[in-house]
């Protein structure tokens, strides 16, 4: 019956995804651009001004060819380990829709957000119904997905603007630090782990030759018996409506007030009302789950060494990190993962729960950011849904085959080798493609400051 409606859902969105492509095709002049001149329909889809500069975003026709197809295998490939690794794939996406695609980088970031957002959404759905690898307790740990998806969404936000105002070569050079500390720091932990999965392994053989070697007692044949399950019983049960809601709470209202703002002229005091108006939402929210957590009233029960009071330091730390991954989001076009993930395993946090959670709340996250790249017309909608889809189905075979592997190997530390090395691909190929884009703007004697996001137009 589950495998039924897996295939129901699926067919539902090919057909939604197909239907909505072709409907956008017919707004494509034969060239295959999108709001642009008719002299100007090979290649450029929007432009943008920006401190008296003229942006120009590039949208390359959507015609059937071997960059479709390269560029399909690519976004299949990084969204269905960045499903497993809890890392979105950003990493891998923003190359490919650079570099085959033809894209410009800041279209790419933000269809970049729309394949995260895909991804997640399947992962999050295959995940809804799946238990702790070894407690009582979903895989996807609620209480800690409240506390740092607030905080998350703010620096979304806050990130999308800086995307706008700040210069590549800052960025290129924030994400190469900050993306060979957090992936070296996974590898060391993944090793770590894998340690420690080899000495509870030689235990347990160990103690099978002991009883092997005892009396051996006659017994009555085993009765045949179903395997333990990692699915619940009920996926209704299995959900924590009430964080749950508070959640979807704080993303109602920032979509709300992201549509609301899209009616205000940038810089003007209302639009900057409507913006300051996130951050009572997602600082009150998250106040209220660290409230609790420092009380003792919740506790972040995924965690190995549980505290049943957190520190208020710690739980500012948790915030700061949250607020952090959002921005970086926002600014490069990748998934809050790649902070989130090596901060949920320094926490002492199972993998797979580690990988469930920061999908989990990245799903929130990436949807908002797409919702606001849509309202500034940032992306062309039929490619956006064409990699979408390709990003939701390959994240679905993804988790498949990685809880095949991890009940085959009995090991979950290859989710955190699988992280690492996302993460350390991600360093070298969007370096690579800012230190190039870098390289080309001193070459040609372009203007590497910063840009004002008051004069930008979308």
């Amino acid at each position: 019956m589950g495998r039924r409606w897996h295939a129901v859902v699926a067919l539902c969105i090919a057909y939604i995804v197909a239907a909505a492509v072709a409907a956008d095709d017919k707004g494509l002049s034969s060239g295959g651009t999108v709001a642009a001149a008719p002299s100007e329909a090979n290649t450029i889809g929007k432009m943008a001004t920006s401190g008296g500069a003229t942006y120009h975003h590039v949208w390359p026709p959507m015609k059937f060819g071997w960059r479709i197809v390269l560029g399909s295998f690519v976004g299949f490939i990084g969204a269905a380990f960045g499903s497993v690794g809890g890392v979105g794939g950003g990493g891998i996406f923003v190359p490919m829709l650079t570099l085959i695609m033809g894209f410009d980088p800041k279209s790419s970031t933000a269809m970049s957000k729309c394949m995260i957002t895909g991804a997640a959404l399947s992962t999050v759905y295959c995940n809804l119904k799946l238990k702790h690898p070894t407690l009582d307790m979903p895989v996807i740990d609620y209480d800690l997905a409240l506390l740092i998806q607030p905080m998350l969404m703010l620096g979304v936000s806050i990130g999308v603007i800086c995307n706008v105002i700040f210069p590549d070569w800052l960025v290129t050079v924030l994400l190469i630090i900050l993306f060979l500390f957090t992936s070296s720091k996974s590898f060391l932990k993944g090793v770590e782990t894998w340690k420690k999965e080899t000495l509870i392994k030689r235990e347990a053989t160990a103690k099978q030759a002991r009883l092997s070697s005892e009396e051996v007692v006659y017994t009555l044949p085993p009765t045949e018996t179903k395997p333990l399950s990692d699915e619940a019983e009920s996926i209704w049960k299995n959900i924590y409506w009430k964080e749950f809601a508070f959640l979807a709470f704080v993303w109602v209202a920032f979509l709300g007030l992201q549509v609301a703002k899209n009616y205000m002229a940038i810089c003007s005091s209302w639009y900057w009302v409507l913006s300051s108006l996130q951050i009572p939402v997602s600082v009150g929210v998250t106040m209220y789950q660290a409230v609790g957590l420092a009380q003792g009233k919740r506790v972040i029960s995924s965690r190995a060494n549980k505290q049943t009071n957190q520190k208020a330091h710690q739980l500012l730390v948790y915030c700061f990190f949250g607020i952090t991954a959002g921005v970086l989001a926002g600014l490069l076009g990748v998934g809050g993962g790649t902070i989130m993930g090596p901060l949920f395993l320094e926490l002492g946090i199972h993998p797979q729960v580690s990988s469930a959670t920061a999908t989990f709340a990245m799903m929130f996250s990436s949807s908002i950011a797409v919702v606001e790249y849509y309202l500034l017309n940032r992306f062309p909608v039929p490619y956006a849904l064409f990699f979408t889809g390709v990003a939701f189905f390959a994240a679905i075979i993804g988790q498949r085959v990685a809880r095949k592997v991890i009940n085959l190997l009995g090991r979950a530390s290859f989710i955190i080798f699988i992280l690492s090395s996302l993460i350390f691909v991600s360093a070298i190929s969007l370096g690579g493609v800012g230190i190039a884009k870098t390289s080309q703007k001193m070459a040609q004697h372009e203007y590497m400051g910063f840009d004002s996001f008051c004069k930008y137009d979308a």
